[in-house]
């Protein structure tokens, strides 16, 4: 196999210099594997994470203020993560950002309540944002926006970026298909940005921004991220020509939407003071548990889990938007690494040898059958079809992309076109036409007015019967003609659901519960679905 280019000696710089910048940055979360006790105080011996509640001993000196420090970071425009003024405690950032209005109610008991009887549910939530959360705060801050918003990952998905509800939003943060294409979340044949960390939290508070701009009302933003921003302009309305007041507590919303901003203020209300509720969060750091390493070439996802010391499911959750097992370098140039395996990354990514992607991506030039596109690339043709999900009895489309073996002396990777645009489409194969045998009546009939009669061509009808297309048929003769197979008239049902279907786009724009352009979440009956895990 041909060497593959080594990796070029500015990118190496690059990438080295960045892991330069957080030597000892690498947070240590505690795996989903390892419970964190949700019951029993944390152990006296971590004093890199002290207890948020914790009473300083009567003969210690006061602890610095990390707020000067970190001032001073951030005005670098990074933390220093070898400085320990300015790491602190990233659960006290985030209390230290709630700035949200907070809502009093029998639903916020009801929540409390809720997660506070399931501590094994909370560890694992809490265990998962651990990966996340540092770098969610550190957006909010940048765009001066309540830290309360990072906590909302918590009711959305339970921080799990792969979550996939049955309405098809998708990530951490919950995007539907349409909504996420609003705000610039590519999906297509190779990648998913609603499940990318970085792209979606940035779509994800920009959709926020917008919304409170509109509203005016945090909880209103919140009511209209879950249920959509024309409901809530709809239920506004409403009351105000009742002369009812028109806050979140006011409005009539779905049972979903009505517990929703309660949640969020259940979690609030636990990371605030979790001893109150028998919870001890994990310790967290105020420093990045995940650094960004750079790419320059396609890349096979299994070889970098491995050049990176890390298993596939651990690569996944830090970078779950892959849809196949290649990442293009033209969509997606970087990779989200803790530390100590970036580090591996670079230095395994450089010395080596041999090809990065053995997948590549192949755009039909015509509308072919499956068995011909596979031969085209090397492949069966039930291998094609596995690999790129093509159902029996189906065409490829002209300008459909595929996923195909990369040959050995292939040197170029994917374009960024197709990168960002690639899609498959299908179409059905034409059946054969069905042979029936007719019988010719008591005239004699040529071959011209027989193909006429079965919509034929004279020559394929007289190709059919061995005959001259001049021929003619006697009377009473057998003859064979090749008819189309039919497709069945519709019932009224079909013919009604057909209707239905082709006048969709219209009516869902005038259903209460639809959303246009940003609003497009799911319904919250269908989403709610993804709170359970």
């Amino acid at each position: 196999m041909t060497p593959w280019p080594p990796l070029r000696t500015g990118l190496l710089a690059t990438l080295l210099a960045l892991l330069a910048l957080f030597t000892g940055c690498a947070t240590v979360a505690p795996p989903d594997e390892a419970p964190v006790p949700a019951v029993a105080p944390p152990p006296p011996a971590a004093p890199a994470a002290p207890a948020p509640v914790a009473e300083p001993a009567p003969a210690a000196a006061p602890a610095p203020d990390p707020a000067p420090a970190r001032a001073q970071a951030q005005a670098r425009g990074r933390l220093d993560p070898l400085d320990d003024a300015a790491r602190g405690d990233l659960w006290a950032r985030v209390r230290a950002g709630f700035a949200m209005p907070d809502l009093d109610n029998e639903l916020v008991r009801k929540w409390e309540q809720y997660y506070a009887q399931r501590p094994d549910y909370v560890q694992r939530m809490t265990a998962r944002g651990a990966r996340y959360l540092w770098h969610i705060v550190e957006e909010i801050d940048r765009r001066g926006m309540p830290t309360d918003l990072a906590l909302l990952p918590f009711i959305e998905s339970a921080f799990d970026p792969q979550a996939l509800s049955v309405a098809r939003a998708a990530g951490m943060w919950q995007f539907m298909p349409g909504t996420g294409r609003d705000f610039e979340l590519k999906q297509n044949l190779f990648r998913d940005d609603r499940r990318d960390i970085l792209a979606s939290t940035r779509a994800a508070l920009d959709y926020l921004h917008k919304l409170h701009g509109l509203f005016g009302d945090w909880h209103l933003a919140l009511a209209a991220y879950n249920w959509g921003q024309g409901n809530v302009q709809r239920a506004r309305a409403r009351n105000a020509k009742a002369g009812l007041e028109a806050g979140y507590e006011q409005m009539r919303m779905p049972d979903e939407t009505r517990n929703y901003v309660p949640k969020l203020q259940a979690i609030k209300n636990i990371v605030a003071r979790p001893e109150a509720f028998g919870l001890v969060l994990p310790p967290l750091e105020d420093h990045p548990y995940f650094i960004s390493v750079p790419i320059e070439r396609d890349i096979d996802v299994a070889l970098a889990a491995r050049l990176s010391g890390l298993t596939l499911e651990q690569f996944h959750q830090l970078n779950p938007q892959h849809n196949k097992p290649v990442i293009l370098a033209a969509g997606t140039p970087q990779v989200l690494l803790p530390y100590d395996n970036a580090n591996r990354f670079v230095a395994g990514l450089a010395a080596h040898r041999g090809a990065l992607a053995s997948w590549t991506a192949w755009v039909a030039p015509r509308t072919v059958k499956p068995l011909e596109a596979a031969r085209q690339v090397g492949m069966t043709e039930d291998q094609l079809r596995e690999v790129n999900r093509i159902p029996a009895r189906m065409l490829v489309r002209a300008g459909s992309t595929l996923l195909v073996p990369r040959s050995a002396h292939q040197a170029s990777d994917v374009t960024e076109a197709v990168a960002d645009n690639a899609m498959i489409a299908l179409a059905p194969e034409a059946r054969p036409p069905r042979r029936l045998q007719v019988k010719v009546g008591r005239k004699p009939l040529t071959v011209a007015a027989l193909a006429r009669r079965h919509g034929m061509s004279a020559a394929a009808l007289a190709a059919a019967n061995g005959v001259g297309a001049n021929a003619s048929f006697r009377p009473g003769q057998l003859v064979t003609v090749l008819v189309p197979h039919r497709t069945a008239a519709p019932t009224k049902v079909a013919a009604k659901v057909a209707g239905t279907q082709r006048a969709a786009p219209r009516l869902a724009a005038s259903k209460p519960t639809a959303r246009r352009t940003i609003d497009r979440k799911a319904r919250p009956a269908a989403r709610a679905r993804v709170a359970s895990r």
